[in-house]
């Protein structure tokens, strides 16, 4: 198994346990999976995503792609999808940025509503611009619609890399929390928003997102 779901009351506490925790059609497949579980799920509700070790997510998994372009393609509408699919979650999400949060999984990270950075290691980054991977109007939607513009124009164009605090500052996260308070800070934020009434949460997501939604191929059903 890559992830590992618990529940801390109407928390879902979901664990990507992979090593690097890298982007590709098993991760992926599998996070779809049980994201169509929790969505049926009925009453309160909301989703803590985190890693596990030095990484939430080191992005696209280019060690077994490399340079199979038509294995980049395949798993790119995945990505996609499950940004969407976050944006649009019937429930609050928070991060748990427990480690380096790269690329692809910082993009991930956008796509939920509240982000709590681990204070002291790791580092956000968009890192396209050095590995000479550019982003298509989709992926660039994402980081242009969740941060503020000044941000989102230097994450993109110099690949900075954002410890903690400095990711806090720019807008990147809300919040950051020492290493063994992380998770129990996500939790305590999303427990917070679970009793909400999760058909009007939806909608508004519906309303908010709808244009970056759209832009990823994954327009809201009305």
């Amino acid at each position: 198994m890559i992830f590992d779901l618990d529940h801390d009351g109407p928390v879902a506490l979901l664990r990507w346990r992979d090593g690097e925790n890298r982007i590709n059609e098993d991760s992926l497949g599998e996070l779809h999976g049980i994201l169509d579980a929790l969505e049926t799920t009925a009453g309160p509700l909301a989703l803590v995503l985190t890693g596990e070790g030095k990484f939430f997510s080191n992005g696209l998994d280019l060690e077994r792609y490399g340079t199979d372009w038509a294995g980049l393609a395949r798993v790119l509408p995945g990505l996609h999808r499950a940004v969407a699919r976050l944006l649009l979650f019937p429930a609050y999400t928070v991060g748990a940025l427990n480690g380096h949060t790269f690329a692809g999984g910082a993009l991930l990270s956008c796509a939920l509503d509240y982000r709590v950075m681990r204070e002291d290691r790791g580092f956000w980054c968009m890192n396209e611009v050095d590995i000479g991977l550019p982003l298509d109007e989709k992926l660039a939607a994402i980081v242009l619609n969740r941060l503020p513009r000044a941000t989102a124009l230097e994450v993109m164009l110099t690949g900075r890399r954002y410890p903690g605090p400095d990711a806090m500052a720019a807008g990147i996260v809300e919040e950051v929390a020492s290493a063994d308070g992380l998770v129990e800070r996500a939790v305590a934020v999303a427990a917070a928003q679970a009793g909400k009434d999760r058909a009007v949460v939806a909608a508004h997501k519906r309303v908010v997102f709808r244009d970056v939604t759209t832009t990823l191929g994954f327009p809201p059903a009305p």
